[in-house]
């Protein structure tokens, strides 16, 4: 049978087929997004402490950050 190498010893290299440019008003690049941009189609990770409720948090949330829609992808209870 015949040994396969390690995964990390094989040498790899970047195929590019063509070199293209996106159209600016596609969108953004993601370190040029604006701000707003980020906050209307972003996700926040946050780590939530003991005490207020989920449904609290989401509102501090929408209220720190001028949204009207924020909400939790279910409980944040530990």
């Amino acid at each position: 049978m015949p040994r396969i190498p390690a995964p990390w010893t094989v040498k790899r290299k970047i195929l590019v087929k063509s070199e293209s440019e996106t159209d600016p008003s596609f969108g953004y690049k993601p370190e040029e997004r604006p701000y707003p941009d980020l906050v209307r189609f972003g996700v926040i990770n946050l780590d939530k402490p003991p005490g207020p409720s989920s449904h609290e948090v989401a509102a501090w949330v929408r209220r720190i950050l001028g949204v009207k829609h924020a909400g939790h992808g279910g409980t944040l209870e530990a």
